[in-house]
């Protein structure tokens, strides 16, 4: 029980590291005080370029991926999933920067591809199909979290309830993005805008 506890305190606090944040203040400026304010990704490519965006992505999907390989290490598979929660709510509660980060999509992913890499490949393939048709990111992300509870029915189906509660915090975060998408108001991706 002990390792347990200390795996899933570990996940959140590794969750609690938040690249795009320490990335853009060594760049000039706190990402959350800049576009969206969104500690995330898209923001990142929109405030600094391609390249501070990719290191954002991989970094992390990194964490997300140690948590759950950390998880599974201490106590097996149901500490895994565990640990993947905490990682995740981390990332979106950041303990070092007052419990405002990001909203989990990179670091859902890197730990999915431990836990089980069907459910990450289909939910990447899924996200980015809907990203490419809308040429909004927000779609594709708020398109895979509601799947994500049927396709872990499917392959996984003990993580199950790990995979609900998942979901609605994602598609929660996303609320605002749902509001502006149902008002045509969502911003769309221009790759030839960002700055490499």
């Amino acid at each position: 029980m002990s390792r347990s506890i200390l795996a899933v305190a570990a996940a959140y606090l590794l969750g609690s590291i938040s690249p795009a944040i320490l990335l853009s203040k060594a760049l000039g400026k706190d990402i959350r005080q800049c576009g969206s304010g969104n500690a995330g990704t898209t923001n990142m490519l929109r405030t600094y370029g391609v390249k501070a965006a990719a290191v954002t992505l991989l970094l992390d999907a990194l964490k997300g991926a140690a948590a759950t390989v950390i998880g599974r290490s201490a106590a097996g598979e149901l500490c895994a999933s565990v640990c993947l929660v905490a990682v995740i709510i981390g990332h979106i509660f950041p303990l070092y920067f007052g419990f405002k980060g990001g909203k989990g999509i990179a670091t859902a992913f890197g730990s999915l591809l431990v836990l089980s890499p069907a459910i990450a490949l289909i939910e990447l393939a899924v996200a980015v199909s809907i990203m490419a048709a809308t040429k909004m990111v927000s779609a594709g992300s708020i398109a895979g979290a509601a799947l994500l509870p049927f396709v872990t029915w499917y392959f996984k189906p003990d993580f199950l309830p790990f995979a609900v509660g998942i979901a609605v915090l994602v598609i929660y975060k996303h609320r605002s993005n749902i509001g502006r998408i149902l008002r045509h108001e969502e911003a769309v991706l221009d790759f030839s805008k960002f700055k490499k």
